[in-house]
């Protein structure tokens, strides 16, 4: 388990249930980032997209407001690419270009990313970040 990156400017890609943690379960996102030494933060224009559709079609409301707020909150970050691919693949072709870590929940796509060597930041006991190289 890596506890923090070399470079102090590392990069994190985040995915679209990253960016409803803030909401979800109220796990202030950025601060733990910049605990882990990423300091700048990328986001997929598919992300974006995904969040606007979420925030007008989610079944639940509170994700529909949780997807409100994701939309605030990647304003704090860099948009990257067109919304023109599945986020998933987005994040994964941006990772391998950029060699940003990305920070996700999704099993699939954490599978995905660990094949490919890319480091991931997940939510650890519902409270605080961690990455890693490796599955587990």
């Amino acid at each position: 388990m890596k506890s923090r990156p070399d470079d102090e400017s590392s990069k994190a890609i985040l995915d679209t249930n990253a960016l409803m943690l803030p909401e979800q379960l109220g796990v202030d996102i950025f601060s733990e980032l910049l605990r882990l030494g990423y300091s700048s933060w990328l986001v997929p224009a598919a992300v974006l997209g995904e969040l606007r559709s979420l925030s007008r079609n989610a079944d639940k409301g509170r994700d529909k407001i949780a997807a409100r707020v994701a939309l605030g909150l990647a304003e704090s970050c860099t948009a990257s690419g067109k919304d023109d691919s599945d986020a998933d693949s987005a994040i994964e072709k941006l990772a391998m270009e950029t060699g940003a870590a990305v920070f996700t929940n999704d099993r699939a796509l954490k599978k995905r990313l660990f094949s490919k060597g890319i480091t991931v930041i997940y939510l650890r006991q519902g409270q605080y970040l961690e990455t890693t190289q490796k599955e587990y």
